[in-house]
């Protein structure tokens, strides 16, 4: 009779899909040797498609402290600040490169009226944030400032519009007034003190249309997506990339009805996937779990591969070209809220567990990056899986914010496809492979391969074949801790971060790293 153990594994054979970048891949034997085996091929000698820097877009939504306290303090606070936006969160941002940044929604995106965004401060009406814990919205973050914030990290703009209880000829308007050379609308924006159009290279046709952008049938959000994408138009000798409001998680019909329907007047659909152990609504902690709460949120987490897969090849049916994009601009981890905290602000602290998320997910996109030229973590700051928390004058850099510093070689690298086999591992319910891993050869040249242990209890050893790669060192950085549920705070900013890896070795034109448990791994080959 077949032990409940190895049933185990063989079911997760058939239905478990690699989170590397694999163009083959078996199902190890159990190795004899105390530490688990794993092994790799990366084949330079067959490079594929570019991992595209938009891969790291960041996304800010007015939720929360996202932006007024994360970002925006205002240009009289006592804070250091850039014409309003706090100079240590903005500084940190740019370290990481960001390419685009995602305004200002989101559901808030639905209801937003640009026009209650511009003009003087003072003159600005003050309304109620009905989606997100009921607060005032002052309006101080308007179109002038999210473009001032996006020049100060030498940023792209993707902003979302309203389609939910907005107008074809609001959204147009609004384009207008960002992008116009001349006319009425450039005329007004001069006058609030900015006489130059800006570029807009992304505009999103509204947020999440089966939901809380207007609950709406696929057929239907399909023809409203085709007419108001017909009114967003970009000046001549420029271009706007429309991103249509895409799926949420499996719904593979709404890609199907989209693709179909108004495939042909957008340049991207979108894709929203959280990860959420326990299922909606979101009520595990962020930072109180056991073993099995992290082997359920790792599990939940590699579900993306299996949903991009499935999404890709609807899009194929009508675009075998890949023309248009998937753009996956929301995804992240979402618990329930840090205890004494608004509920409707979505803060949630940050541990290695969501390091590991953050691999986890960078690592597929680079499977998928044939089609997935763009995704935005949620949040940028604050909210859900924020690269940075802050409390008033205090911020401090989370697991996943040094995951993303450690990724930045990959932006516009060439993707190496690779084979991997991995050992298993499993707890309780929950069976997947230990290894995740991905390669790209950098702009700089040189060959980077991001690895990541998901068992939290075994180093396993993993050993690379080379192809169309001559490398005479290895270097490398690791973000480990001792603890599965270890975090930054701001009284001791340093606990999960990563330092130097001295566990991979090159011999005979073989690499091995021992990689720890729960650890995430970046190495460059010279």
């Amino acid at each position: 009779m077949t032990d409940l153990k190895t049933l185990r594994h063989m079911v997760a054979a058939m239905l478990l899909s690699s989170s590397g970048i694999v163009t083959a891949q078996t199902q190890p034997a159990p190795a004899p040797e105390s530490t688990p085996q794993a092994a790799i091929t990366i084949h330079a000698d067959t490079p594929g498609p570019v991992y595209d820097k938009r891969i790291f877009t960041q996304f800010a939504e007015h939720l929360g402290t996202g932006i007024y306290g994360g970002l925006w303090v205002g240009p009289n606070s006592k804070i250091p600040n850039t014409r309003g936006f706090r100079k240590d969160v903005v500084s940190a941002l740019k370290t990481l490169g960001v390419p685009v940044v995602r305004w200002p929604g989101g559901c808030f995106a639905d209801e937003y009226h640009w026009r209650e965004g511009i003009g003087a401060p003072k003159s600005r009406p003050v309304k109620v944030n009905t989606h997100w814990g009921g607060v005032t919205e002052p309006n101080a973050v308007g179109t002038h400032e999210f473009m001032d914030l996006v020049g100060q990290l030498g940023a792209e703009p993707y902003i979302s519009g309203n389609v939910g209880n907005g107008t074809p000829q609001e959204m147009a308007e609004w384009v207008e007034y960002i992008t116009a050379p001349a006319g009425s609308l450039a005329d007004l924006r001069a006058k609030n003190g900015h006489k130059t159009p800006w570029a807009l290279p992304y505009f999103g046709i509204g947020n999440e249309l089966w939901g809380c952008g207007g609950n709406m049938r696929a057929q239907y959000a399909a023809d409203v997506t085709r007419r108001y994408a017909t009114f967003v138009k970009a000046p001549a000798n420029t271009r706007i990339m429309k991103i249509a409001s895409g799926a949420n998680s499996e719904d593979v019909a709404w890609t199907d009805t989209m693709m179909q329907v108004a495939g042909g007047q957008v340049d991207a659909l979108s894709l929203h996937y959280y990860t959420v152990p326990g299922g909606w609504p979101p009520r595990a902690s962020a930072t109180q779990f056991d073993e099995s709460g992290w082997a359920q949120t790792l599990s939940e987490t590699l579900k993306m591969d299996d949903l991009i897969t499935r999404h890709s090849a609807t899009m194929d049916k009508y675009d075998p070209g890949k023309r248009v994009w998937l753009a996956v601009d929301e995804w992240g981890t979402w618990y329930a809220g840090d205890p004494g905290t608004n509920p409707g602000f979505l803060r949630q602290q940050n541990t290695l567990r969501d390091a590991l998320v953050a691999a986890i997910n960078l690592n597929i996109f680079a499977k998928h990056a044939d089609r997935v030229k763009m995704t935005a973590i949620a949040q940028m700051v604050d909210v859900l899986q924020a690269m940075i928390l802050t409390d008033g004058q205090k911020m401090v850099l989370t697991p996943t914010y040094h995951v993303f510093a450690m990724y930045k070689p990959y932006m516009d690298g060439v993707v190496l496809p690779i084979e991997l086999t991995s050992p298993w591992y499993s707890k309780d319910q929950y069976v997947m492979r230990s290894v995740s891993a991905s390669a790209v050869r950098g702009k700089d040249g040189l060959v980077h391969v991001g690895l990541a242990n998901l068992d939290p209890n075994r180093a396993t050893t993993v050993t690379a074949t080379l192809d169309g790669v001559t490398a005479r060192q290895v270097v490398g950085q690791v973000l480990t801790a001792s603890a599965m549920n270890a975090l930054n705070t701001f009284d001791a900013p340093n606990v999960v971060a990563p330092v130097a890896f001295t566990g991979a070795r090159l011999e005979g034109g073989r690499l091995t790293v021992t990689l720890p448990p729960k650890s995430v791994v970046m190495l460059t080959l010279h």
